[in-house]
């Protein structure tokens, strides 16, 4: 879908979740960049919040957003359609990683893992989809991760967490396709960001030993992505899951 245009013409909204830092700070400029009025979201920080908006002048806007209440989704998507207009777009972004062994992963961190990466993102998606339905038009992406696709020791919640998006995006592009809703995945490779920063440089390094390229994974690139897969550029692929790592699951 065209998000841009002249004078006068109506511009599209899409809604990043977790936009105030690394791929999805990244993902609401590449929206902007590319035309879209972006809603973004952000759970407690307010300052980095300001600063995003700042960034943006009148283009993106942030609202709170915690995706384990379980009724917020749909009273966000009321205060964005009412303050920046019907959402064309959603990026399901935000989430959570508890590491441990599985034989020692307490239930309230699976919990909090599954409840915020898995079911938040169900919750955004239905929130949007009436809206989008009776307009006929829209387009979903979904970040995954690659544990989900090859496994990560100590990772067991947030793997299965983001294997669940990739089951969502690929039943849910069925439902919707006939009513013009498109739906993608995006799995991006290992990304230096605030979320990763605290892992060992051993562990770094071993997420990248299958990289093809030397340059790695930016999240600019993964944003770049994410930004094609809402747009009309897109608009032949749904229940796709877009690898973005360098090469590493090639």
């Amino acid at each position: 879908m065209t998000a841009g245009g002249g004078a006068g013409t109506v511009r599209n909204v899409a809604l990043v979740t977790g936009g105030t830092r690394g791929i999805g700070r990244a993902i609401v400029a590449a929206l902007v960049r590319d035309g879209w009025m972006v809603a973004f979201t952000y759970r407690d920080n307010a300052e980095a919040a300001r600063a995003v908006e700042a960034a943006h002048g009148d283009d993106a806007r942030g609202f709170t957003l915690d995706l384990r209440d379980h009724d917020r989704p749909d009273a966000l998507v009321r205060d964005v359609t009412a303050t920046m207009g019907p959402l064309a777009g959603l990026v399901n972004n935000a989430g959570v990683r508890y590491d441990g062994l599985l034989a020692m992963t307490p239930d309230a961190d699976w919990d909090a893992v599954m409840d915020t990466n898995a079911a938040g993102a169900f919750r955004c998606c239905r929130a949007v989809l009436p809206g989008m339905m009776s307009r006929r038009r829209g387009a979903i992406v979904n970040l995954s991760s690659l544990a989900a696709l090859s496994g990560v020791a100590g990772q067991t919640a947030y793997a299965a967490s983001k294997a669940a998006l990739i089951g969502l995006t690929r039943s849910l592009a069925r439902e919707v396709g006939k009513r013009h809703i498109r739906v993608n995945a995006v799995v991006p490779g290992y990304v230096a960001t605030d979320m990763t920063q605290g892992l060992p440089e051993a562990v770094a390094q071993a997420l990248r030993a299958h990289e093809c390229l030397p340059a790695g994974t930016t999240a600019a690139d993964v944003a770049e992505v994410v930004a094609f897969l809402l747009s009309d550029r897109a608009r032949a692929m749904t229940g796709q899951i877009v690898p973005v790592d360098a090469g590493s699951s090639a």
